[in-house]
């Protein structure tokens, strides 16, 4: 008998302790693959998106609030790292809750989605281990909620939260890590270019994913997906729209060459 994998998705986002939560998404995924976890449609309403289960630290403060930090200390990467480490944390939560909210999905949703926890579990497995070795641990600086408040913007409403957690701000880090890269490569920090260089390569495929089932939403609506992304960029961001954009990682993950003509205009006005 298979279990149900909507509630499995709940545990996983409600574990706080960062190990547990990473035991528990490998597991999960081990037991999807394995066909012992899958949708089920008896499973129980999804309660109302609150705040998932996370530590104590770090302390959640307004985005401008986070320091910036140079890289050429030790101290300077660290900061960057854990960053990093506490987006990464973020998108395993997020990727549970695209499981766990929405329902009724063909089976290749839930598929991505829980493959897209692992994925970014082991990412944040890789830049603990390296916080680990610049003397520090994930908690000990401020981060920002922005992913997560997102998330429960768009809790309501799957074609958007396709459109805007995956698709702008996830697809960020596509456009913001090559320039990462090319500074601590400046600083000779190769330990850290090397894990960045594995999450730049896998998270195209997190954010072609977000295309991927943004199109199925406006397939299942007869919407133009062009356009009702332009509106939901409009009705949710309003001009907050950043450039400027990774052509040719965005194009890999399912943008056009027009779409990515829109979105430079409309980062131009912000």
């Amino acid at each position: 008998m298979t279990a149900d994998l909507h509630a499995a998705a709940k545990r996983c986002l409600d574990a706080t302790d960062p190990a547990e939560k990473l035991r528990l998404t490998h597991a999960a995924w081990e037991a999807f693959l394995a066909g012992e976890l899958g949708p089920d449609a008896a499973s129980p309403a999804p309660e109302p998106i609150g705040a998932p289960g996370r530590p104590e630290r770090p302390v959640l403060v307004p985005q401008r609030q986070v320091p910036h930090r140079g890289l050429g200390s030790a101290e300077g990467r660290a900061a960057l790292v854990h960053a990093v480490a506490h987006i990464e944390f973020n998108a395993i939560n997020l990727a549970w809750d695209a499981v766990y909210r929405f329902r009724g999905k063909p089976l290749g949703y839930y598929r991505d989605w829980a493959s897209c926890a692992h994925d970014e579990a082991r990412h944040f497995a890789m830049l603990s281990g390296r916080l680990a070795e610049l003397g520090h641990a994930y908690g000990d600086f401020d981060a920002h909620n922005g992913l997560w408040e997102m998330a429960e913007k768009t809790a309501h409403h799957d074609t958007a939260r396709m459109a805007l957690v995956p698709r702008v701000l996830e697809a960020r880090g596509l456009d913001v890590t090559p320039g990462m890269i090319e500074r601590l490569v400046s600083v000779g920090d190769d330990r850290t270019v090397a894990i960045l260089e594995v999450i730049l390569r896998e998270e195209v495929a997190h954010v072609a994913a977000g295309t991927r089932w943004f199109r199925h939403c406006c397939e299942r609506d007869g919407l133009d997906p062009r356009e009702t992304f332009l509106d939901l960029l409009r009705d949710y961001m309003g001009r907050n729209l950043r450039g400027p954009f990774n052509r040719p990682a965005r194009l890999l993950a399912g943008f056009d060459d027009e779409e990515l003509d829109r979105l430079t205009e409309l980062a131009m006005l912000s």
